[in-house]
Order: structure tokens, then sequence, then C-alpha cells
């Protein structure tokens, strides 16, 4: 599966963003699907993941509450959306998927997108 996420961009602290990721291949309502990032000098990180149902999914203990995770199986697509952004959102975001369950892992995702950025203004 080839994943592209969209979305990103510049907003200011309080503010909200929407990113999309698509997914190419017919087998994408077989995949959970995850949302990492990575700010500038650290390591990339686990912020949201969601079921092949859309059932099931959990969160950065950073993001939640702020953040949500949903996916359209029609369209191959899933979303993250943002709000209450704070500066410390600042990160290129990647989604990323796996076959089977749902992982916090960054190893447990064979398939990446290329990112997309988004900065929080203070």
């Amino acid at each position: 599966v080839q994943l592209q996420a969209s979305g990103g961009g510049l907003v200011q602290a309080g503010g909200s963003l929407k990113l999309s990721c698509a997914a190419s291949g017919r087998t994408f309502s077989s995949y959970a699907m995850g949302w990492f990032r990575q700010a500038p000098g650290k390591e990339r990180e686990f912020v949201a993941t969601i079921s092949w149902s859309g059932g099931v999914t959990w969160y950065a203990d950073s993001v939640k509450g702020r953040f949500t995770i949903s996916r359209d199986n029609a369209k191959n697509t899933v979303y993250l959306q943002m709000n209450g952004l704070k500066p410390e959102d600042t990160a290129v975001y990647y989604c990323a998927a796996r076959p089977g369950a749902t992982s916090k892992v960054r190893n447990d995702y064979p398939h990446w997108g290329q990112g997309t950025l988004v900065t929080v203004s203070s």
C-alpha cells in the first residue's frame, strides 16, 4: 500500500488543522492505520492509531482529548483532526499502515507516507 499525507501548514496556538492520508490499493480496509510525528532533533513518536473497522482507537497522552483519528474506508483515507494546537505539536506528521491490529510501536508499521509539516506558532 502507498500512502500520501496532506493538510499540514502553519497555524497559531489554539488553532486547528485536519490531516489526511490517502492510500492506494484495494486492501486498505484490512490495515490498521497510525499517525506518528517527528520534531526537529527528536525521534519519531506515536500520535494515534485506528483499527481497520474504526472501532478501536488509541492516542498518545500528549494529544488525548485534542486530536481525533478517523477513517473512511470507502475513500481509502485516514484523518487526524487536531484541535487546541500547541507549539510543542510542531513536527512532521507521518501516516503509516500495518496489516492486522493497531499498534503504538513505530517498527510495527511496514508502510509509511512521506510526511506533512505542521508548524504551530505561539
